[in-house]
């Protein structure tokens, strides 16, 4: 599943902060930076993206090639011939600062799959060729085409606009913001367990569809979107494609809601269990890895792009794949163990070599499956992610684990060790709640109400408590799922959870402090809540550490 390697350098004209013109063949009109870059992106692009009475084109200049040089925008009949962009979103590579991909699919195949990009003042002048990749629906037969464009040689910190496309079809646009090289200040965003906007009917307030979503999966990209993040982290279990009766169209729902934001900064990805959907690929992770590129673990074919990390700035952020550790049967197959202890080796390493990289102060790993959770009734926490990550993260020192699964809201105090159950509960190192010293420990979060309609906010234990998945067993011949264990400790580690609000994300504020001293993250739990789903902080934090070049 590799992609080729298209090296590209930009148009090496430099930002202008001077407002440039966009030509059409009617009107020259001034776009500004801050229409293009801004708050208003959206609308900006809108602007471009919509001629009266037809489909934006890039106007040709005599090149033979299919997205010719110009940068020049044209207003063409619009044409049937071919599929349309769908699902246009951005991943980063490895150095967020320099690689981003592209990436929309089709249904059926195209040619030409190009993306046009340069900066504002130089406009669409580099073309890159997409790679390909695709995979066939195991239920319904049908084959989905992702077109992938590696972008390269990008300068930091500098926004860029694009257009991705094919022949036969109009093209979509969006912009670029890179990451900024080594430290300095930025936002992210996280939370998992979406699902789809799509409702077939509200009964007694509550959506109905057959994956799990719901109407909040909708207005949760739209409170991501009003923030401005450089990126979000989507911590698993994406839109619940292996519950559906119609996979193809679930994902498609999905990139429809996601994409308003995705086309404008990366979504990056971790796989859940309800990314496991039978028949598709060796261990049922095919669609994930078709529709996303995100930088190469060196893993083994079935389990490529399941596993990987990048850096943003002073912060590695690495991304695991629970199911391979879980104990819990969730997917449309049991996996565990499908690495053959591949991605614990790489984990480690990845670990080792952030901690020993004087230019990384902060290590974020995100991921589905939970090692704490107070919910019952619910999924619980793994005892097998415990064995298996939690040494890991204690050893190398890593700040935050975000996660999804349960559907709510949790914060743990930072922990290291154990407090010697059998159940490996984690062991507070600390208890203050506002500011937290991750040097002391490791700070879990589950984020899980990004939408599905089956939120579990409602099934707290009363006080401190947990339920632990210690084992399976057979499968119930009701289910086909392995039957599980659980086991009831303490939770020493709980230190926030919010009971009231069913749906939310996190937003996080890197500062990278000055030379000497220490540097920040200001975390900011936003609950959605009324009618019109406006944002309510309910729970902030800030965890700090020293600079790793102190």
């Amino acid at each position: 599943m590799t992609d080729r390697e298209d090296s590209h350098n930009p148009d090496s004209t430099p930002d202008n902060p001077d407002t440039p013109t966009v030509s059409t063949p009617d009107t020259t009109r001034a776009v500004s930076r801050r229409r293009l870059f801004g708050a208003s992106a959206v609308a900006g692009l809108a602007g471009l993206a919509v001629g009266a009475g037809g489909a934006v084109a890039l106007k040709s200049s005599g090149s033979t090639a299919a997205w010719p040089r110009s940068a020049e925008l044209v207003t063409t009949p619009d044409r049937a011939a071919a599929p349309r962009v769908s699902g246009l979103h951005l991943q980063f590579g490895a150095d967020a600062a320099r690689e981003v991909v592209v990436t929309w699919h089709t249904l059926g195949s195209v040619s030409a799959p190009t993306v046009r990009y340069g900066t504002a003042d130089s406009g669409f002048g580099t073309a890159v060729s997409a790679r390909t990749r695709t995979y066939r629906d195991s239920k319904s037969g049908i084959e989905i085409q992702a077109h992938h464009a590696r972008l390269t040689g990008l300068s930091p910190d500098t926004d860029y606009v694009y257009a991705a496309g094919h022949d036969g079809a109009p093209p979509e646009l969006g912009t670029i913001r890179t990451a900024p090289a080594g430290r300095a200040k930025f936002r992210f965003t996280s939370f998992g367990d979406q699902g789809t906007p799509t409702v077939g009917k509200i009964v007694d307030g509550k959506a109905l569809n057959d994956n799990l979503g719901s109407q909040y999966a909708g207005d949760i990209t739209s409170a991501v979107e009003s923030l401005a993040p450089l990126f979000n982290l989507v911590n698993g279990d994406l839109c619940y494609a292996n519950l559906s009766t119609d996979r193809i169209r679930t994902w498609n729902d999905w990139w429809a809601n996601n994409s308003r934001s995705a086309r404008y900064r990366p979504w990056m990805p971790a796989p859940g269990n309800h990314e496991n959907e039978l028949g598709n690929g060796p261990i049922g992770y095919q669609a994930f890895q078709t529709y996303f590129t995100v930088p190469d673990a060196g893993s083994e074919e079935h389990a490529q792009g399941l596993w990987y990390s990048f850096t943003v700035g002073g912060m590695r952020v690495i991304a695991v794949a629970n199911d391979d550790v879980c104990l819990q049967d969730g997917g449309n197959s049991y996996v565990k163990g499908y690495s053959g202890g591949a991605q614990k080796r790489w984990l480690e390493s990845e670990l080792a070599g952030a901690r020993a990289d004087q230019g990384i102060d902060w290590v974020v790993v995100f991921m589905h499956q939970v090692a704490i959770s107070s919910a019952d009734k619910a999924n619980g926490a793994d005892l097998g992610i415990r064995a298996e990550w939690l040494p890991l993260f204690d050893k190398y020192q890593v700040d935050l684990v975000l996660c999804g699964h349960e559907h709510h809201y949790e914060r743990s105090h930072p922990v290291r060790g154990t407090t010697g159950s059998e159940t490996l509960t984690p062991k507070p190192a600390d208890t203050r709640k506002d500011v937290v010293d991750t040097g002391k420990g490791t700070v879990h979060l589950v984020i899980g109400g990004g939408g599905t309609s089956v939120p579990s906010n409602h099934l707290f234990f009363p006080g401190d408590r947990c339920r632990v998945i210690t084992a399976v067993g057979n499968a119930d011949p009701a289910t086909g799922k392995k039957v599980p264990t659980y086991v009831l400790e303490d939770a020493p580690w709980s230190a926030f959870k919010d009971a009231e609000h069913p749906y939310g994300f996190c937003a996080f504020d890197v500062d990278p402090g000055t030379p000497g001293g220490n540097t920040t993250i200001k975390g900011t739990y936003y609950a959605l809540t009324g009618p019109t789903s406006e944002l309510k902080a309910v729970d902030t934090f800030t965890l700090t550490r020293p600079r790793a070049d102190r």
